[in-house]
């Protein structure tokens, strides 16, 4: 059995005596002092997260726009450097490799792919082998880059006046920019994976380190992975493994928006044909009229009994104080409002389909 990675920031969480536990291959954090309390510092306030263990992959070369356009469902192309996509790599029958971010870097025929922890080899091995044939040089930088994630309406704040990221001011969503910290490079982007405003920052392990604690000492709340998927499930974001995999294509989890159909990519063709309405299956919300919480792998049936799907993550969400999941279903039962009953255990409980996004915050994006 293959020994456990640590992130850069590993003793820090130790320190704070968090509660760890193996994820993607790794010994991450899950909770500090509660999920409840975690989530909610990010949504009403601001907090950070350990996400060194994701995936950087650089790729460079005069084929380099060609190519990750080839490998990517989103068009990168037309678009100034500093800009940030998302997109999924997909196999040529539509389901997923990974979803992924693309940075669109300053440096002419340069990009930076920020993968899933759990799919870095895989991943890596597979762009790889899409390569042959393009001039590119490909660069798994994943070992040499910390990041961390700060989230919540707090978050633009604490950069200005904890780190003077003044780029953190300007930064439009999905858009990054260049900091330095010890004169070392900091990547600055704002995403998020959480609803809430949000930003990520690229550097050395070292700087990671010293960033993590002077965001600490200033009274940043760390969070674990426990509530980094409460607060993503509730802002309708799917997690590869559960809402994306070979098995599920984008437009199953009703990704569709991200496959641009108007250029050649990989899977394009079975995408295209799943959009015109050859799909068996859809990721739905489903919110439960009951406190009882479904979890992954949970069937979904008729009133009758008959299976209709299974659950992919389900929670009694903290913010809304309801108990709600996505489930890949049937296609036919996948209509708002259509009611669908979960069986927990022994028993089942009714619901009804919903929008998959629950809960909408106050950020303007």
């Amino acid at each position: 059995m293959e020994a456990l990675q640590k992130t850069c920031l590993y003793d820090a969480h130790v320190a704070l005596g968090a509660k760890m536990s193996p994820f993607a291959g790794f010994m991450m954090p899950i909770q500090y002092s509660s999920i409840v309390e975690e989530h909610l510092a990010v949504r009403q306030r601001v907090g950070m997260f350990d996400v060194s263990h994701m995936g950087e992959i650089f790729v460079k070369g005069p084929d380099a726009e060609a190519f990750v356009n080839h490998i990517f469902t989103n068009e990168i192309r037309g678009y100034e450097p500093g800009k940030v996509l998302y997109g999924l790599m997909c196999y040529p029958d539509g389901g997923t490799v990974d979803d992924l971010l693309v940075y669109r870097e300053y440096l002419a025929d340069h990009f930076l792919l920020v993968v899933n922890a759990s799919n870095i080899a895989k991943d890596f091995a597979w762009i790889q082998e899409q390569a042959q044939g393009y001039d590119v040089r490909l660069d798994n930088a994943s070992d040499r880059i910390g990041q961390i994630a700060v989230q919540g309406p707090e978050a633009e704040k604490t950069l200005l006046e904890v780190l003077n990221f003044k780029a953190a001011a300007d930064l439009t969503f999905y858009t990054f920019s260049d900091e330095l910290y010890k004169g070392e490079r900091v990547i600055l982007s704002r995403t998020g994976y959480t609803g809430e405003d949000g930003f990520e920052l690229y550097t050395t392990p070292e700087n990671t380190v010293e960033i993590w604690n002077r965001l600490l000492e200033a009274g940043v709340t760390p969070c674990g992975l426990g509530c980094r998927d409460t607060l993503r499930f509730e802002a309708g974001l799917p997690l590869y493994g559960d809402e994306l995999s070979p098995e599920i294509s984008p437009v199953m989890a009703g990704l569709g928006m991200f496959c641009k159909l108007e250029k050649d990519f990989i899977g394009k063709e079975a995408l295209a044909g799943q959009k015109a309405g050859n799909l068996e299956k859809k990721l739905v919300g489903i919110e439960i009229e009951d406190k009882a919480i479904p979890r992954n792998g949970y069937p979904v049936e008729l009133e009758d009994e008959t299976p209709v799907g299974v659950v992919t993550t389900g929670y009694h969400s903290i913010s809304l104080d309801k108990s709600v999941c996505f489930a890949l279903v049937d296609k036919a039962y996948a209509a708002l409002d259509t009611p669908l009953w979960i069986r927990i255990r022994k028993k089942t409980f009714p619901g009804k389909v919903v929008k998959k996004r629950f809960y909408q915050t106050n950020y303007k994006k």
